[in-house]
This record gives C-alpha cells, sequence and structure tokens, in this order.
C-alpha cells in the first residue's frame, strides 16, 4: 500500500513544484506506397521496416511483413530482406518475429504509427539515424530505400523519398 502511495505521489509532488510531465511522448509515423506492378504473376513484397544508428546497428525494429504460412515455412523467404536480415532478421526469435510480424502489405499506402516508450520503440536516444525500408517479392525484385533523419525533432517535420519499382514514396513524420 505504501509502494503505490509513493508511486501515485511523485506526479503530484513534481506539479505542486511547477515542473510538468510531458502531455505525450514522441511519434514517428511511417506511410509506404505499395506499386502495382504491371507483371503476369504478382506477389504481395515481404516488406521490413527499422532504424538504424550511424553506426549501421539496429536501434529498433518497426515491423516486418510476411506471409508466414503453415509450419512458419514463410521465414524462410525472410532472408530475402537482405539488409534487414543482416543487421537485425537472423539474431530475432520466433516470438521476436510474431512480436513484429503482421501480413504483407497490398497494394496502395502502408502505414505505421508509432510512440516512443511503447513497443516496438521503447526508447531512442538524441542522434542522428536512418529509416530503412525494405521489400523483396517472389518472382520479382527487391529494394532498399534509407531516410536520414535526427532524433528528437524540435518540430514537426515531413522526410519524404521514392523507390524506383518495389517501393512507391516513402514519408517520413517526426512529432516532437
Amino acid at each position: 500500500m505504501q509502494a503505490s502511495f509513493r508511486f501515485l505521489a511523485l506526479p503530484l509532488l513534481l506539479a505542486g513544484l511547477g515542473t510538468t510531465l510531458p502531455a505525450a511522448a514522441a511519434e514517428l509515423n511511417v506511410e509506404i506506397d505499395i506499386p502495382r506492378l504491371d507483371v503476369a504473376e504478382y506477389h504481395k513484397p515481404y516488406l521490413a521496416v527499422w532504424i538504424e544508428k550511424a553506426d549501421q546497428s539496429v536501434a529498433a525494429n518497426l515491423t516486418v511483413r510476411y506471409s508466414p504460412k503453415k509450419n512458419n515455412e514463410g521465414t524462410k523467404w525472410l532472408k530475402d530482406l537482405r539488409q534487414w536480415w543482416r543487421r537485425s532478421g537472423r539474431e530475432l526469435e520466433q516470438a521476436q518475429l510474431d512480436a513484429l510480424a503482421g501480413a504483407t502489405p497490398a497494394v496502395g499506402a502502408f502505414k505505421l504509427r508509432t510512440t516512443v516508450g511503447k513497443a516496438p520503440l521503447t526508447s531512442l536516444p538524441p542522434g542522428e539515424y536512418k529509416l530503412g525500408v525494405e521489400a523483396a517479392r517472389e518472382s520479382g525484385g527487391r529494394e532498399l530505400v534509407y531516410l536520414p533523419f535526427q532524433w528528437p525533432p524540435k518540430q514537426t517535420q515531413q522526410l519524404n523519398a521514392k523507390g524506383e519499382h518495389e517501393l512507391g514514396g516513402i514519408s517520413l513524420e517526426l512529432k516532437p
């Protein structure tokens, strides 16, 4: 009982001292255009989205989209997302992968909203980063697009990049 009182009392104590707590955590929102390709046999792409530090290590995996199929057969094709796989994917256990995973994205806009402090982006120290977006398709190509950014943002920012074939426009919105 006493421990919970202390936990609840800290915000009240800070408010009484004139210190305000942040109303909301910073946001990082991504929108990726998945183009419809004019090919005989179209397959939805596998997609990985992550944040990379200046030293090329992975700061956070935001999502990986693939077709899991039965008995996790779909995971054997994740290595086609070559940069993501080398940087982080091969080190993930199945439970970690399941927490990030979702169905392969359909043609059109794929949106990903992330709040710092919540999974999968529990923290992001100040610094220079790159958003990595990689797509690979069965009987198709693969493409990797990086979008550099500074963290934390001082004001709302909209950054854009464009893929050439497997990915369309990519936008990154940063909110303080």
